[in-house]
């Protein structure tokens, strides 16, 4: 079975609340929320893929040294693997704004198991309430 490596980032703003996307229609797993982030092509370290993905998803830019490791979610879908690291980042510059997404939305870390969720990204939920 084929590993495909895909990183996320929770990004907290000063009222400790994380940004949550809404996966848009037409793309696997529709409707659902998720931690912003992407595949990690060849050759990409995951810092810098997470780097990129936010500036194309989100249009906010971000330096490595902001990027902590936290937590991260191994789950097998039906067709591959996705190991998936989580970092959180609490400094980075612009507004955030949904250019993939159908939506985004600031959430207490709590209430982040009230959205509807891809089951990879679940297991992220209980460090980040521990962390925040």
């Amino acid at each position: 079975m084929n590993i495909t490596l895909v990183v996320a980032c929770a990004l907290v703003d000063a009222d400790r609340r994380v940004l949550i996307a809404q996966r848009p229609d037409g793309k696997q797993l529709a409707g659902l929320w998720e931690f912003p982030g992407g595949k990690v092509d060849p050759g990409e370290t995951p810092e810098a893929a997470l780097i990129r993905e936010l500036r194309e998803e989100l249009g906010v830019e971000t330096k490595e040294a902001c990027l902590a490791p936290l937590t991260f979610a191994s789950h097998t879908y039906e067709n591959f693997h996705l190991l998936m690291p989580l970092y959180v980042c609490r400094k980075w510059q612009g507004t955030p704004v949904a250019h993939e997404h159908s939506a985004l939305k600031w959430v207490r870390p709590q209430k982040l198991r009230d959205y509807p969720m891809p089951p990879a990204d679940l297991p992220l939920i209980a460090p980040l309430c521990d962390l925040l």
